[in-house]
């Protein structure tokens, strides 16, 4: 088991920024692709960004020039800095973690998971 800690979610409003952190074991971050999902009320799992050992990332289109990803191997922790943000950005942010992985957007390929962090954009 991977323990997947996230913290930094809140409300903000339109244009406001937020920074989500997601913490875990040190083995588990060193050998995984971790990745940030997303859930709306009434919607799918998305995809958010990801980031592999070394450093590779890729973003979703949607949040593409507004959010950024970034971890501290130093402190086992993953970032998702999230600037400019809009209503439709509202949603419970996942931390994941796929040991070994490359599948960076299926949600399945990851195999563990954090509790979720709610972020709510007011307009």
């Amino acid at each position: 088991q991977v323990p997947l800690v996230e913290s930094g979610g809140g409300l903000v409003q339109t244009g406001g920024s937020l920074k989500l952190s997601c913490t875990t074991s040190g083995r588990a971050f060193i050998s995984s692709l971790m990745g940030w999902f997303r859930r709306a009320p009434g919607k799918e799992r998305q995809f958010v960004a990801g980031i592999n050992w070394r450093d590779i990332r890729n973003i979703a289109d949607s949040v593409k020039g507004r959010f950024t990803i970034s971890r501290d191997g130093a402190k086992n922790t993953m970032y998702l800095q999230m600037n400019n943000l809009k209503p439709e950005d509202t949603a419970v942010y996942y931390c994941a973690a796929q040991p070994g992985g490359s599948d960076y957007y299926t949600a399945d390929a990851y195999e563990f998971w954090g509790q979720g962090t709610q972020v709510t954009v007011s307009s």
